[in-house]
């Protein structure tokens, strides 16, 4: 029964990453049924069962997703140019679904996106994720590693992640005019506090960019720092990057326990190596640490 189960989930799993890798394309429900191995009356039934949404849905959300990213976070675009990746012929068509879904119109996002609907309009596509790509890890996925010490400017986040995309947003800006990009200079969030405190005022996360070059002393959003050297255990994961919480429980819960090793007097970090929207969200690539001593 487990083996039945464990192939119906990779056979699903396909088609996720289909869909992610093939978003500017026509995905048809004969398509995705080939993919997944199913005829199509039972692919579109089962799909909706496990998701808890339709396979149109589905990709519909993904594109908008992706659409979204690109307006918040990129300035290579025009609105009709994002419009035309998301499957919309016209750019008035593809405002329209923006302002249902969002409450806004793509230019007014793109100049101040209301973050709190954001998260609100792609809980269903978070929620289907989670119920397949929600990975599970052994020891093996764990590597120690010596890593050498980086210096780091940082930008704090502190308080409700809700608002966490419009610091992205400042923290892209400020590499952009700093000449910082991610090709060139490593990326790293420092978690300094859970990922759901109890309080959402008690969120905090540090956005870093390691490079050596001096920071302007008036430049009160940005300070310098360090990512210290030393041993750390590092858990590499791929795919479903924007919630790392499940791979970082396995390591302070589950790994760091058995391992009979101790951790060092600094937060679990990550090393960003690869990006949505610049990539297919399962091609996303991080590295988690938690420093040994």
């Amino acid at each position: 029964m487990k083996a039945a189960l464990q192939n119906y989930h990779v056979r699903m799993q396909r088609v996720l990453d289909h869909i992610d890798r093939n978003l500017d394309d026509d995905l048809d429900l004969d398509t995705l049924a080939s993919v997944a191995a199913y005829s199509k009356f039972h692919f579109h039934r089962q799909f909706s069962a496990i998701f808890g949404l339709s396979v149109l849905r589905y990709i519909q959300l993904s594109r908008m997703k992706r659409a979204s990213y690109r307006l918040a976070y990129r300035d290579d675009q025009s609105v009709t140019e994002i419009a035309m990746d998301a499957g919309y012929e016209a750019p008035d068509a593809f405002a329209r679904a923006f302002r249902q879904r969002f409450g806004q119109s793509p230019s007014s996002f793109q100049k101040s996106p209301d973050w709190a609907l954001w998260l609100s309009a792609f809980e269903p596509l978070d929620n289907a994720r989670s119920k397949i790509m929600q990975r599970t890890f052994t020891i093996d996925d764990v590597t120690i590693r010596d890593v050498h010490t980086t210096r780091v400017a940082i930008m704090e986040h502190r308080g409700d992640p809700a608002s966490l995309g419009a610091t992205i947003q400042r923290f892209i800006a400020w590499r952009k005019a700093s000449g910082l990009p991610p090709k060139t200079s490593p990326t790293f969030n420092v978690w300094r506090s859970e990922r759901r405190p109890a309080s959402p005022a008690d969120y905090s996360v540090d956005l870093c960019v390691g490079t050596d070059q001096p920071i302007d002393a008036n430049d009160k959003q940005i300070k310098l720092g360090e990512i210290p050297g030393g041993r750390c255990a590092v858990l590499r994961v791929v795919g479903n990057t924007d919630n790392l919480e499940p791979a970082a429980l396995y390591l302070y819960r589950d790994w760091l326990p058995a391992s009979g090793e101790e951790a060092r007097d600094f937060p679990i970090y990550c090393q960003r190596l690869s990006f949505f929207p610049e990539v297919p969200e399962h091609a996303t690539v991080a590295e988690l640490f938690l420093p040994l001593k």
